[in-house]
């Protein structure tokens, strides 16, 4: 029996996320279900994707992801199954599939399966359980979608290249407050050359000289850069959350999408 996977923007304040997966047991019994996570900013795939592809890799082979962040289809946009690396993905084609993976993905099918009722709003609960139980149970995809061959495609900020800097973005910002670029290990090594280096940003006043391989390197309120287990490049402060000095983000006052330069000798 599969793992199903939810990732979703519904919080859990309300009964969205317990609805989903009632519907799930409802038609499963014996599932597995695992949270990814139901806080992310509302109708952001680019958060969602970054999750998603830092976390379905430690899953077994065969694993159903559910993704509920913007799910609704549209003129332009159907309901898609994705089989890639051996999972499976069920959301909207909205973008995400495209930036997801670095490849395009072995399968691809658009959804063929019809509702139970009239309410095309919840679309989660109404597909996308039936397909991830579907696969659950050891069918495939063919019976329950049409083979496509192509995903939307979204064009996420990608770092400005030059001789001497590397002009990033912020993509993600955890619960620790530790701040996230797009700024990737590969990448950085790729550029640097070796060559000295300044990470700038917010203003002048800010700035880190080196890299750093764990938190514990600095001490205690202190902020420091490090590639973390996504290898992109990370601003934070060791130990720097709520309750104790703040994180990265409130101290030196970053937000999504923010710039964050990294200035070569």
């Amino acid at each position: 029996m599969a793992i199903i996977t939810l990732t979703t923007d519904m919080g859990t304040r309300d009964h969205y996320v317990s609805a989903v997966k009632g519907a799930i047991y409802s038609q499963l019994e014996e599932a597995r279900i695992v949270d990814i996570s139901h806080h992310l900013t509302r109708f952001d795939i680019a958060q969602c994707a970054f999750l998603l592809r830092n976390s379905y890799k430690e899953f077994p082979k065969g694993t159903v992801h559910i993704i509920g962040v913007d799910p609704e289809a549209s003129v332009d946009r159907s309901h898609m199954l994705v089989e890639c690396d051996g999972h499976y993905f069920i959301g909207a084609d909205n973008g995400i599939f495209s930036i997801l993976f670095d490849k395009i993905p072995e399968n691809i099918f658009e959804l063929n399966i019809s509702q139970d009722s009239d309410d095309l709003t919840f679309p989660v609960k109404d597909v996308f359980t039936k397909a991830a139980c579907h696969l659950a149970r050891g069918g495939t995809p063919e019976i329950i979608g049409i083979r496509k061959f192509e995903v939307q495609q979204k064009q996420m900020y990608r770092p400005i290249l030059e001789e001497s800097l590397i002009r990033g973005t912020v993509i993600y910002i955890d619960s620790y407050g530790n701040v996230i670029t797009n700024i990737t290990k590969s990448l950085f090594q790729q550029v640097s050359k070796g060559r000295s280096f300044s990470i700038l940003f917010r203003s002048s006043a800010y700035s880190i000289d080196k890299i750093s391989r764990k938190y514990s390197q600095v001490p205690e309120g202190e902020k420091i850069a490090l590639f973390g287990s996504s290898e992109h490049l990370e601003i934070a402060i060791n130990k720097g959350v709520e309750g104790a000095g703040g994180g990265a983000n409130k101290l030196f006052g970053l937000k999504m999408y923010d710039t964050v330069t990294i200035q070569f000798e």
